[in-house]
């Protein structure tokens, strides 16, 4: 980010915006939509957005004009992708139940199976429906370091095996239009080249006569040094040789460095440091903080001995561990200064709880103009219509 994007979004922080409020940036999301539409130019190929990283429909209506849909991974996302984004439906869950699995195909162009067993009970409804049938399988190649992000680490549910797919497929391969693999986290072209060497060994030669292969999702597709001319060469080159379409479904990069969370100081408490006790909370706020775990940037502060004032900053709930990093910054934390967390739009809004009874965060954008609009404000009925 730029100095000036940074002191615009500081400068809005001092405003009288309310706290804490994650802040889409609008033209930002639109950036990184002109990215993946230049990877669709040059390959043919179709891009979906994944809901599961980032669902906030108030962008919807920009992001649909580059997009070929939305990827769901259940019967609400598939509604929503439908409703709100309104093309293309992909959908694909670890396991489909009974009482959902009609109105999903309602909502779906395709539907993808996670076993064999799951194809058997729904393929035939679904293929009646006029929903294509995918299945999706284990590459059995993946360089996912976090292990509960690593959907191809022992004795994951994630995807079938590709010694049961070999006994299997064969006899069903006329109901089936696709095959899926999501191995990667947050990774490079160079990973998916690898990849497709592991997932082409085992599946190249059941392809032929498919419709599209879909190669998942954890392509950091809009980050500054990702190799989109390798993406694009994989691609091409795969298509060319098996004949079919390829489907892309990135999430974060959809919404990469896009969004905000600005919060604001509450007290500042001492115990062999400086602690900042903010309004929002890494547990209930930001989750992956301390699941994936990470560190998240603020505009203008430092590591944690880089500048002069140093500070511990933790959330307001009561888990002791709701720490959120420790930064330093050119002059000391004063209560009510505001901090502007950055790349809050992936996998916070979709995942952030009411823990506590903590309040959630407003939602706002900022839109192409410069206006920021508040398009969600929660409160006391949020907290209590999910409890009972």
């Amino acid at each position: 980010m730029n100095t000036k994007e940074t002191d615009r979004f500081i400068k809005i922080a001092k405003g009288p915006i309310e706290t804490p409020v994650y802040l889409l940036d609008e033209s930002l999301i639109e950036t990184n939509m002109k990215i993946l539409r230049h990877v669709k130019e040059r390959t043919g190929c179709k891009v979906f957005h994944a809901l599961k990283a980032y669902a906030s429909f108030a962008t919807f209506p920009m992001m649909s004009k580059y997009l070929d849909g939305v990827c769901a991974s259940g019967l609400h996302e598939a509604r929503l992708g439908r409703e709100e984004f309104g093309k293309e439906v992909h959908t694909f869950s670890a396991a489909y139940r009974e009482t959902e699995i009609k109105p999903i195909l309602k909502y779906s162009d395709s539907i993808i199976f996670n076993s064999f067993y799951q194809f058997g009970r729904w393929g035939k409804t679904a293929k009646r429906s006029g929903v294509e049938i995918g299945l999706r399988v284990n590459p059995e190649h993946a360089e996912v370091t976090t292990e509960i992000y690593n959907p191809c680490a022992p004795y994951s549910r994630l995807g079938i095996v590709h010694s049961l797919f070999r006994q299997e497929f064969p006899q069903h391969r006329n109901m089936v239009n696709g095959l899926h693999f999501h191995a990667m986290c947050q990774q490079n072209a160079d990973v998916l080249e690898r990849i497709l060497m592991s997932f082409e060994r085992n599946y190249g030669k059941y392809i032929r006569g498919l419709k599209w292969v879909n190669f998942g999702g954890g392509h950091h597709i809009t980050r500054d040094d990702y190799d989109i001319e390798l993406l694009i060469r994989l691609i091409n080159r795969f298509k060319t040789k098996y004949g079919v379409q390829v489907h892309l479904e990135p999430g974060e990069a959809s919404v990469h460095n896009a969004g905000f969370l600005i919060s604001t100081v509450l007290d500042i408490v001492k115990n062999k440091a400086e602690i900042a006790i903010m309004d929002t909370s890494a547990e209930t706020h930001m989750p992956d903080v301390l699941l994936m775990p990470y560190r998240p940037h603020i505009l203008g502060s430092g590591s944690k001995n880089e500048k002069k004032y140093r500070y511990r900053l933790a959330g307001p709930s009561c888990l002791a561990g709701d720490v959120i990093g420790d930064y330093s910054f050119d002059r000391p934390l004063k209560r009510g200064d505001k901090l502007v967390f950055t790349d809050m739009a992936l996998y916070s809004i979709v995942k952030n709880t009411t823990f506590n009874g903590i309040n959630l965060p407003d939602i706002a954008v900022l839109r192409a103009g410069g206006k920021v609009e508040v398009v969600r404000r929660f409160g006391y009925k949020d907290y209590r219509n999910r409890q009972s």
